[in-house]
């Protein structure tokens, strides 16, 4: 979720509400985030430090930013990290007047982060290591 009202992330937005696909279980818990990391502001890292959770596994939106920014930090903070690149996008971007296409961004904001601060697999990847 997002504090900016204008985001499509905002609790008053469609975007922020769980698709179906994805919808927790009755007894899963949910911690909602209003920053860029899962681990600002929020109870996760307390979460996973008492239940003696070592390995986080991120999937979401999007990589340049949320998925990111929680990557970096479970990296730092010690987790052993696993960033599914098949359950994470990434939208493309003007900058400067020059549009960078979102799989490109996906593919660099991917790059930036495997083996530096997770392991960067693909969904099947990371169930034969299951």
């Amino acid at each position: 979720m997002s504090k900016n009202r204008n985001s499509g992330f905002h609790l008053t937005h469609e975007g922020s509400v769980f698709k179906e696909i994805v919808k927790p279980l009755e007894k899963e818990i949910v911690i909602s985030k209003e920053v860029n990391s899962a681990f600002i502001g929020t109870s996760l890292e307390k979460y996973l430090h008492d239940r003696e959770i070592e390995e986080v596994v991120i999937t979401g939106l999007t990589t340049p930013h949320c998925i990111s920014t929680t990557t970096r930090m479970s990296g730092n903070l010690g987790f052993n990290t696993y960033l599914i690149e098949d359950a994470t996008a990434a939208f493309g971007i003007n900058y400067k007047g020059t549009y960078i296409d979102a799989q490109t961004i996906h593919n660099i904001s991917l790059a930036t982060l495997h083996n530096e601060f997770a392991i960067v697999l693909t969904t099947k990847e990371l169930l034969e290591r299951l």
